[in-house]
């Protein structure tokens, strides 16, 4: 079968996974919530914006009852690195007191997002918190930050797609891509 390339691939080097295995895997990810919470449902968390096509494909996937919410954190800005700088951009709309949380994430990338977010919604009393997310950059720099299960492991790489973006960009792509550096805008 052959790829057609269009226009929202542009500036796309190579595909790092393709859409049949992100989906297999993500039927996977549900399989083990579904195992995990069986008879009590989890609050899905979803990390804005890059993380939802992740997590609509996984609660479909799953068989449980599930709740979903949403979190805006940020760090990244318009660039390709990582500012260092986590803000919370939006909140969660309801309490989270004695509620099983599962964090919902794109990517792990330098650890730092995912370790403020853990830290200020471990302040909110959940009963358990998981964290599940479908990419994680192997980073030797990278800080030791709780992900309870993956979907990817991948090198370090700038990727785009399936939720991943640059400066707005490639989000639509049903697989995760490699951005060719000349897609970059200095």
């Amino acid at each position: 079968m052959t790829t057609r390339v269009t226009t929202k691939d542009a500036g796309i080097e190579r595909i790092l996974i393709g859409a049949e295995a992100i989906q297999a895997r993500v039927a996977e990810l549900a399989a083990e919530l579904d195992e995990r919470y069986e008879g009590d449902p989890p609050l899905l968390v979803g990390v804005l914006t890059g993380a939802v096509s992740f997590m609509v494909d996984l609660m479909r996937a799953m068989d449980s009852p599930v709740e979903i919410d949403f979190m805006a954190v940020s760090s990244y800005g318009a660039s390709t690195r990582s500012s260092g700088v986590v803000q919370i951009l939006k909140d969660l709309s309801q309490p989270i007191e004695g509620r099983h949380l599962v964090i919902v994430e794109d990517i792990v990338d330098s650890g730092l997002t995912l370790q403020y977010l853990l830290e200020v919604l471990r302040t909110r009393s959940p009963a358990s918190l998981r964290v599940v997310a479908l990419l994680k950059k192997d980073k030797p720099d990278a800080i030791e930050v709780q992900v309870d299960a993956v979907g990817f492991v991948i090198p370090d790489e700038f990727v785009v797609g399936y939720g991943l973006d640059y400066a707005g960009m490639y989000r639509n792509l049903p697989y995760v891509g490699v951005l060719d550096a000349s897609a970059v805008k200095g």
